[in-house]
């Protein structure tokens, strides 16, 4: 698609995406005739995943690395979208960042570090998307990544637990301002789930399969499936709103470390 050119298709703007469930969003996304401007922080992982869609799709993926805590950045993401594809229907807050830590020990260094990616980043990229679907006037989706540390205590990640709340708390506080202009707002709130980076923890899908009453920890898929679902037209009554997707964790809740 040429710069500027008006995209009859949805397109969609996902952050964080260059690995894991944001990576599978956007390619569960172009897999279902949606543009999608991939956002990654490191440069070379932005490029790797948006060959790779592009091999299976093409021209269905584009890329924009930066930091998506930074709400100067998130403005240009917004702009670089539409000007690479004409509009933005669905921007998707996924980009996120987890620091352990006891709360008594806890750093105020780690603590704005969380903060301001998970928070302000979010808080930003919703407003600027907005801002560009109502100057539209065609509507459109928005979805903050949230968690299950949100919903249930986890040891060491009382800053993170409290961000992925408070995003789910402003999903609920935008259905206020934002749907006189038809834009709905969600979140989805994965629990354990089988990524490049949790792979690589020893014991992670072992402990997590048997302490899932479903017997197994989640995929990206299974969440990018939920994510396609609350920001396609067939969602759009549905708003406000926070689907966990945990296997029936948060229903037993049994601790990792036990």
């Amino acid at each position: 698609m040429n710069a500027h050119e008006k995209s009859s298709q949805p397109v969609a703007l996902v952050t964080g995406a260059g690995t894991g469930i944001g990576y599978e969003i956007c390619r569960l996304l172009a897999s279902r005739g949606i543009y999608v401007m991939l956002n990654d922080l490191d440069p070379p992982i932005t490029d790797k995943a948006v060959a790779k869609i592009n091999r299976e799709f093409p021209d269905y993926c584009k890329g924009f690395a930066g930091d998506a805590s930074d709400t100067g950045f998130i403005t240009r993401l917004v702009n670089e979208t539409v000007s690479e594809f004409g509009s933005l229907d669905i921007a998707i807050a996924n980009a996120g960042i987890t620091v352990f830590g006891e709360f008594l020990t806890y750093r105020e260094a780690d603590f704005n570090k969380v903060l301001q990616l998970n928070l302000v980043g979010g808080f930003f990229l919703a407003q600027a998307a907005s801002k560009q679907m109502i100057a539209q006037k065609s509507g459109g989706s928005l979805l903050f990544m949230s968690s299950v540390t949100g919903h249930q205590a986890h040891k060491n990640l009382a800053a993170y637990g409290m961000s992925k709340a408070a995003l789910e708390m402003l999903a609920k506080t935008l259905v206020l301002e934002l749907s006189p202009h038809r834009i709905n707002i969600n979140a989805i709130a994965p629990g354990a789930t089988i990524t490049e980076r949790t792979a690589q923890e020893e014991g992670y899908e072992e402990t997590w399969s048997r302490i899932t009453p479903m017997g197994k920890p989640a995929h990206p898929v299974d969440i990018a499936e939920a994510v396609a679902f609350l920001v396609s037209p067939q969602a759009r009554h549905i708003t406000g709103q926070s689907l966990v997707i945990d296997g029936g964790w948060t229903a037993t809740s049994p601790s990792p470390y036990e």
